[in-house]
């Protein structure tokens, strides 16, 4: 089993790595990507308005209306990503964040 042996902080550095083999992935918390998502024109515009009305001046509502815009990706029959990409992109922002962002 991936992870034996480590600890919780080694853990979380393993699962977080870009290069990280899927493996070392923390799929549990990640959505399952079995799920469908029919193709919803409605949906699509609903979340893209969201996400533009909560754009602004801070880091944390653009980063929300990117992952609406990600969201809404499912949706879209030209949309090209996976309920996985949106955890794990999600996840390394945070992250990024928890580190005191990409500058420190």
């Amino acid at each position: 089993m991936s992870g034996e042996g480590q600890s919780a902080d080694e853990q979380d550095d393993a699962d977080t790595r870009p290069d990280a083999d899927a493996d070392d992935v923390d799929w549990e918390m990640a959505p399952d990507s079995d799920a469908e998502f029919p193709a919803d024109p409605e949906t699509v515009e609903l979340l893209r308005e969201v996400a533009d009305d909560i754009y602004g001046d801070s880091s944390e509502s653009k980063q929300v209306s990117a992952i609406l815009y990600r969201v809404s990706d499912l949706y879209d029959p030209d949309g090209d990503t996976s309920p996985e990409e949106i955890y794990l992109n999600v996840r390394h922002i945070m992250d990024i964040k928890a580190q005191g962002g990409l500058d420190r």
